[in-house]
């Protein structure tokens, strides 16, 4: 069975994972967003599938919506919040040489993570 985690801004689930990549499926809870992060071994491509996002990346925010996609390289910050009244639900595909959720560097964090 590929990992599932409840996490405090919502959940998401591996749909497939490899040596050169991993998909996930990112459920966000209306009012609540990830950790502004940046990663040091993976790119990223997010692909709104439900809901509507604000997507800060290195500094910059875009309004995103279902069928609407961004990219970000390796050492990229990055966030997504869910503006909305309803999940924002995205797919996350991860390219790059390490996919281990301890690539995450916490820029910042609602939660008090680090």
């Amino acid at each position: 069975m590929l990992e599932k985690s409840e996490r405090p801004w919502g959940r998401y689930e591996v749909l497939q994972e490899s040596a050169t990549h991993k998909v996930k499926c990112i459920w966000v809870l209306p009012g609540k967003r990830l950790s502004y992060q940046r990663h040091k071994f993976r790119a990223e491509h997010w692909f709104i599938v439900a809901g509507d996002a604000e997507v800060t990346i290195d500094g910059q925010i875009r309004q995103l919506s279902a069928g609407e996609s961004v990219d970000f390289g390796i050492g990229v910050a990055h966030r997504i919040a869910n503006v909305g009244s309803s999940d924002v639900i995205f797919v996350e595909v991860q390219t790059g040489t390490y996919f281990g959720e301890d690539d995450i560097e916490r820029l910042d964090d609602d939660f008090g993570r680090a």
